[in-house]
């Protein structure tokens, strides 16, 4: 199996949302995205996945060193090569890569998140970099289009962060600031046993809230000449705003009612966002989110 192999079936395996709209990019766009892609799933299994600490940190520092071996032109790892590759043929920071890393880090280390700015911290990290990374292989010439890149990143974990709230409970997870946790009188039981109380509702509502916000705010930022090329991470948007509308559907309760998009949903999600914008950049038509 070829390095390249390996990252498109890291990619394809991984059940994502994000394959679906990189199935639209030409060759070495595709090739370049699902490198980056299979990077970001390699050290997100390591901090979700691997239960001993010591193991963790040991496997996501062999990732800081391959990620160094990479921009050195001497990788290991399949996926270590293929970031050498993407490197060669865009412009992939080193530095980003690292940050992505940093963020699995707070995971491993279980580093509470006390404030907003923390939680900010954490999903520039982990969905922030990996928009200004995604945007070197798509293409722009606006440099907002990075901020475009980060809000956009914000508003995908967020929505993460909701989808995923009983689930990161149970392994002792909490995203939601605790400064918001005390203020609603949300206790962590409460997080484990998805007691939907009035505290819960409100935090869960204002941190969806909080999501809608960050996805206008991308899409006011997005310029209108890097509107075509940055299609793939619009696609991006349009599916991960497909999960925020049926969390409120069931009122954010997923402890009872776990949301699901199923594949052929977020195809047809994907294509229909893909043929609209088609046409909408062309004769100045709004963006959109909801298909």
């Amino acid at each position: 199996m070829t390095p390249e192999q390996y990252c498109r079936n890291r990619t394809r395996g991984s059940g994502s949302s994000f394959f679906y709209a990189f199935l639209f990019l030409p060759e070495d766009q595709r090739r370049a995205i699902m490198a980056l892609y299979a990077f970001c799933r390699e050290v997100d299994d390591i901090a979700d996945e691997v239960k001993e600490q010591e193991v963790a940190l040991s496997k996501l520092a062999f990732w800081r060193e391959e990620v160094s071996q990479a921009f050195k032109g001497k990788p290991q790892h399949p996926v270590g090569k293929e970031l050498a590759w993407a490197r060669s043929n865009f412009s992939i920071n080193e530095e980003l890569l690292v940050e992505i890393i940093d963020g699995m880090l707070m995971d491993v280390m279980r580093k509470p998140i006390l404030k907003r700015a923390d939680l900010s911290l954490y999903a520039y990290r982990v969905a922030g970099a990996v928009g200004l990374l995604s945007i070197e292989v798509f293409g722009y010439r606006n440099r907002k289009s990075r901020d475009f890149a980060t809000s956009l990143g914000e508003a995908l974990q967020l929505t993460n962060i909701l989808r995923d709230v009983a689930e990161d409970a149970r392994i002792g997870r909490i995203y939601f600031p605790q400064e918001d946790r005390i203020r609603l009188r949300v206790s962590d039981q409460d997080f484990k046993d998805g007691n939907m109380s009035d505290g819960m509702r409100q935090l869960l509502h204002e941190y969806a809230d909080r999501a809608e916000c960050a996805y206008q705010d991308a899409l006011a930022k997005l310029s209108d000449e890097d509107r075509e090329s940055l299609r793939p991470s619009i696609l991006m948007g349009t599916i991960y705003y497909t999960y925020l509308q049926r969390l409120r559907e069931i009122d954010f309760d997923v402890w009872h009612r776990p949301v699901q998009v199923l594949p052929l949903r977020k195809i047809w999600t994907a294509w229909k966002t893909w043929r609209y914008e088609s046409m909408a950049a062309k004769k100045g038509m709004p963006l959109k989110l909801e298909f």
